[in-house]
């Protein structure tokens, strides 16, 4: 498990075999089961999630009491409520497994410290948290741009992996329309 972490590490940058070694002693592995969270509302955020096995989603439950799906992630990607993490206040999103899911747990004490000790660290998650934020960035642009039918066959498309995986309503929130709405466009009634 502790593998698909240092793999994708050395993607973006070098590691000394020392600093591998130091970095595995920090790391903690955890199972999570389905529909279980690692995050509630009003919880302070102290860790963040890189994903070996699974799906993790983020979401809001908004004025009307239903579920938001603001983000997903799958295998080698990174999850956690970062203004949270950062800020050290209460969250606003719960995190939740999908599907039964493994994940590298980073406690942000022992992430400071790393980053401290391996430099270099800092490089690989500067360039993790820009990709995050570009994807968030052309989230929002599709949002804001596309018809609701026209953001589900581009997620389709792009993310094919995620439709077969996700379960449609939440994926309909997602793409910000109703379950119904996600059952005229698979059947071709839009």
């Amino acid at each position: 498990m502790q593998n698909s972490l240092i793999l994708h590490i050395k993607k973006f940058i070098s590691l000394e075999p020392s600093d591998i070694d130091k970095l595995e002693s920090c790391l903690e592995l955890s199972k999570i089961k389905k529909k279980e969270h690692v995050l509630q509302e009003g919880q302070i955020c102290n860790t963040m999630y890189f994903i070996t096995k699974g799906c993790i989603r983020q979401y809001i439950i908004n004025s009307k009491g239903a579920e938001q799906t603001l983000q997903f992630g799958i295998e080698n990607w990174w999850i956690t409520d970062y203004l949270s993490y950062h800020n050290h206040v209460p969250s606003s999103f719960y995190l939740q497994a999908i599907e039964n899911s493994e994940v590298i747990a980073i406690d942000k004490t022992i992430l400071e410290s790393l980053l401290i000790e391996i430099p270099n660290l800092e490089k690989y998650f500067r360039i993790v948290m820009q990709k995050s934020f570009g994807a968030m960035q052309m989230r929002i642009k599709f949002l804001f741009t596309m018809s609701a039918e026209e953001r589900y066959h581009h997620f389709n498309d792009h993310f094919p992996e995620f439709v077969q995986r996700v379960p449609q309503y939440m994926l309909a929130s997602y793409l910000d329309f109703s379950a119904e709405f996600m059952s005229k466009i698979r059947a071709g009634k839009v």
